[in-house]
């Protein structure tokens, strides 16, 4: 993925997650609420949303390292 120097809000993830979530595994889903409500830095952020973006275009092999890289965020 790309670096971007834009700031994601909360409601920007939120946003992208509503777009993806019916393409993301079910025990990602399950979490995220919890992600979203809780005080998550800057950069955490960042990151989720750009896991997110466009998630619905990688091929399988991206996924799974995406999926990888988001339990990770999730279960911090």
């Amino acid at each position: 993925m790309n670096k971007c120097n834009m700031n994601h809000s909360k409601d920007d993830v939120k946003r992208k997650y509503e777009a993806r979530k019916e393409e993301l595994p079910e025990d990602i889903c399950g979490l995220f609420d919890d992600f979203l409500n809780r005080n998550n830095s800057q950069p955490t952020l960042n990151e989720m949303f750009h896991l997110l973006k466009k998630y619905d275009l990688v091929d399988e092999l991206e996924r799974l390292e995406r999926n990888r890289k988001m339990r990770s965020l999730l279960l911090k």
